[in-house]
């Protein structure tokens, strides 16, 4: 249950942002380039100077796939002598939801250096050495980079140290578990903190943050931001929908016709960079037709079962064998725990509500799954995992290699 704090969101995060600086003797802010991190970075950098605490760190990572406005204002900022930046250009791994035959990509790739969408930052706080950090193996996923970070730095500094992160709780449910989750350790007990290790936390000072206000405040404080913002203002996408991220993941997909029309060079090298790039711009920019956000209708003649079976059949060897692994563990688990839930066997279809709340498994849960190009089949209750990314840069490279 949302509680009304009675102070302005300005005012509460700085006394936030205070707080941390008061109790931890090293932090720093992660800054993406986007409106929400811009904001926090500049109202640390305020709080930070009211108390002696100049340059602060910032944490970078480029995703190579980036809007040239985006690099200009990552520039504007690293320039200034308020920040010590740690600019990270390194090999991730990275979904590609618009593509079958690709579903993940590695930006900053070595083997593909001839097609980066542009030249590595020149500024001196760039990070691109693959052997710099210890923990580092090409491919990592963005995640696991994260936390690893965290950890190699707060060795580096020897104290308690906090990672400050720009997240607002009314963008997405996940965000605000984030923030509301009561299970999650904490410092001292303060909800909008997340402990990561027992000297690394996670801390999130505008929250509570609407979009407006992250307008309002850089209206009201002049302060520099992404103008990238500008442009989708021009183009008629709402406050609410101006996100910047990699642009191929599941959700971000559905932003791609953006580039074409807000930066045409910039979507040119997309398209020859990344597989399936005008693909899903095409056909994600409403209701994400073709890749699963709308209502289908079965090929006639067709079960939901043959309809799967159908698809994987059709799939590159490399993710239909992915798909395959995955779907065979949803079947077992339910073969041998669906009497628990009134399940005996696996249906075609079954209440659509139930099938949404992933309650009750069936073949039209599987056939959107693959259909969407859910590469972690969180439509069958999967999750995030690092072994099966590994696996799956191991089968990809494989069989394009065989093709050469």
């Amino acid at each position: 249950m949302k509680k009304a704090l009675n102070i302005d969101v300005n005012l509460a995060a700085r006394e936030r942002i205070q707080l941390i600086l008061n109790n931890f003797p090293h932090f720093y802010i992660s800054f993406s380039g986007g409106k929400d991190s811009g904001v926090l970075l500049n109202l640390v950098i305020e709080e930070a100077r009211r108390l002696g605490r100049l340059p602060i760190d910032v944490l970078i990572i480029d995703l190579e796939a980036q809007y040239s406005h985006t690099i200009d204002y990552l520039y504007r900022m690293v320039e200034r002598n308020e920040i010590n930046p740690y600019w990270i250009c390194l090999p991730l791994s990275l979904r590609n939801a618009a593509s079958q035959f690709q579903p993940k990509w590695i930006c900053w790739n070595p083997d593909d250096e001839d097609r980066w969408l542009r030249p590595l930052p020149t500024h001196y706080s760039v990070i691109s050495d693959i052997n710099f950090f210890p923990f580092f193996k090409l491919g990592m996923e963005f995640e696991e980079f994260v936390i690893e970070f965290s950890l190699w730095y707060q060795n580096l500094k020897k104290t308690r140290c906090a990672c400050l992160v720009a997240i607002r709780a009314d963008e997405s449910l996940n965000r605000y578990r984030t923030v509301k989750n009561e299970k999650k350790r904490t410092f001292g007990g303060i909800r909008w903190t997340t402990q990561l290790s027992d000297h690394v936390y996670n801390a999130y000072p505008i929250y509570d943050w609407h979009v407006n206000d992250i307008w309002t405040a850089n209206g009201k404080f002049g302060w520099d931001y992404n103008l990238i913002y500008d442009l989708m203002n021009l183009a008629g996408v709402s406050l609410s929908q101006q996100r910047l991220c990699q642009p191929f993941g599941d959700d971000q997909r559905k932003g791609l016709w953006l580039y074409q029309i807000l930066e045409p060079q910039t979507w040119q090298r997309l398209v020859e960079r990344v597989e399936g790039c005008n693909f899903g711009a095409r056909y994600s920019k409403k209701q994400g037709h073709i890749v699963g956000y709308y209502k289908f209708d079965l090929p006639e003649g067709y079960t939901y079962k043959q309809y799967s079976k159908y698809l994987l059949n059709s799939m590159p060897p490399h993710l239909s064998e992915h798909y395959r692994s995955r779907i065979f563990k949803f079947l077992v688990w339910w073969r041998n725990n669906g009497k628990k839930f009134g399940v005996v066997n696996i249906p075609d279809f079954a209440d659509k509500k139930l099938e949404s709340q992933k309650v009750i498994p069936s073949w039209r849960r599987i056939c959107k799954v693959l259909i969407k190009n859910d590469y972690w089949c969180r439509g069958l209750s999967f999750s995030q995992n690092k072994k099966i990314t590994n696996h799956y840069i191991q089968l990809y490279n494989d069989y394009f290699l065989t093709r050469r």
